[in-house]
C-alpha cells in the first residue's frame, strides 16, 4: 500500500502516494495527473508498478484544485507552482539518488515546464498532449525541449497529435492506443520501465 500525506503548497495542500521499492532506490519518479483526471489512470498505476518493481520510488501527485473537489485544472502558473513545493519535499525525502519527473497530459505539460528549475534529471511524458484537439497550429511542442533525456509515449490515434523526437526528446507511438492510453497500460508501463533501464535509473 502506498504511503499517502498531504503536502502544503501557496496553491493550497497537495496529495503524495508514495510506492516504495524493496530493497535501495534507483531514482524517484514523480509523476503528475491529467487536467481532470486523478493519479489512480491505469498508464500511471501500471507505470507505478512497473517503475517501484525495478527499484524506484514512485510518487504520485495530486494537484491542490483535485485536493479541493474541483475538476476544473487551475492556470498552467498555480499548477506549476504545487508542483515545484511539491518536487523540493521529495528531493529531501529522498537525497542521493536521482529525481525524474512526469505524468500523463497535463501532468507531463507541468514536469517538462517545470523540469529543469526542480533540478530532474530526465522526464517521462505520458499522452502529451501536443496541441488542442482539431489545432494543429496551436502547437505545445516547445514545453518538451528542456534538453533532458525525455520519453513521450502517445497514442497513433491521439486526437491531441502526437510529438516529433528531437535530440533529447524519444516518442514511442502505441498502435490503437487514444489519449487515455487504456488498451494496454502494462504494455505502455513496460515500454517506459525500458527506457528508465537504458537511461540507467532502473535496476535490471
Amino acid at each position: 500500500m502506498p504511503e499517502t500525506d498531504e503536502l502544503p503548497t501557496p496553491r493550497g495542500p497537495a496529495r503524495v502516494a508514495t510506492d516504495l521499492p524493496a530493497g535501495p532506490p534507483t531514482a524517484v519518479l514523480a509523476l503528475g495527473h491529467g487536467a481532470g483526471g486523478d493519479v489512480d489512470a491505469p498508464d500511471l498505476l501500471a507505470l507505478r508498478d512497473a517503475a517501484a518493481g525495478a527499484g524506484l520510488v514512485v510518487a504520485r501527485v495530486t494537484q491542490p484544485y483535485r485536493v479541493a473537489g474541483r475538476r476544473a485544472p487551475a492556470p498552467a502558473g498555480h499548477l506549476d507552482e504545487a508542483w515545484t513545493a511539491v518536487l523540493a519535499v521529495l528531493r529531501e525525502r529522498h537525497p542521493g539518488v536521482p529525481l525524474l519527473v512526469g505524468g500523463r497530459s497535463s501532468g507531463a505539460r507541468v514536469a517538462c515546464r517545470t523540469a529543469r528549475a526542480v533540478g530532474a534529471a530526465g522526464v517521462v511524458a505520458l499522452a502529451f498532449p501536443l496541441h488542442p484537439p482539431g489545432r494543429p497550429e496551436r502547437s505545445r511542442a516547445s514545453e518538451l525541449a528542456t534538453g533532458l533525456p525525455t520519453l513521450v509515449v502517445n497514442g497513433d490515434r491521439d486526437p491531441f497529435g502526437v510529438p516529433e523526437p528531437g535530440p533529447a526528446v524519444c516518442v514511442v507511438t502505441r498502435p490503437g492506443e487514444r489519449h487515455d492510453l487504456r488498451g494496454d497500460p502494462t504494455g505502455t508501463a513496460a515500454t517506459v520501465r525500458d527506457w528508465l533501464r537504458d537511461q540507467g535509473w532502473a535496476r535490471p
